[in-house]
């Protein structure tokens, strides 16, 4: 009986997190939409393994002109999209080590991120993928089961 109860407890806990999730990727979208109505958007993600998460968006002119910036940083699910002020009329290409002196760590690589995907996107360019520990688990596994033959 004490089995079944913490089986329902688990049950419960992962359909809150999966709500509390789609609450937060529903926010998340309505400000990509948001920030999309005002010009292009170049996003930048520092994801966090142990320490907060962090993805920024720059919404920006044809010029590379910082039109608006908002980033979304946290641990948890109940993480929301907040404006960035202090980059708005600045250039995306040429963002300096003084315009990211009030960030933390991981937000100026996530800005620095978002720079770099811009200028690869505005080039012609293609961001790579980058792969997820599932993914790389996989790749390992298969290289290790190819090794065996």
């Amino acid at each position: 009986m004490n089995i079944l109860v913490i089986m329902i407890f688990i049950a419960g806990a992962f359909l809150v997190q999966m709500g509390l999730g789609f609450l937060q990727i529903k926010h998340f979208s309505n400000s990509y939409a948001e920030l999309r109505r005002i010009g292009k958007v170049a996003i930048g993600k520092k994801p966090g393994k142990f320490r907060a998460g962090t993805i920024v968006l720059f919404a920006v002119s044809n010029s590379g002109r910082i039109l608006k910036a908002q980033k979304m940083q946290g641990v948890t699910i109940m993480a929301k999209v907040k404006d960035l002020p202090g980059f708005e009329d600045k250039n995306i290409r040429t963002l300096k080590e003084e315009d990211l002196a009030h960030c933390n760590k991981l937000l100026k690589q996530a800005i620095l991120d978002a720079a770099s995907n811009y200028k690869t996107v505005m080039s012609g360019g293609v961001i790579p993928e980058k792969s997820s520990l599932f993914k790389n688990m996989m790749l390992k596994a298969e290289r290790a089961v190819t090794v065996k033959k």
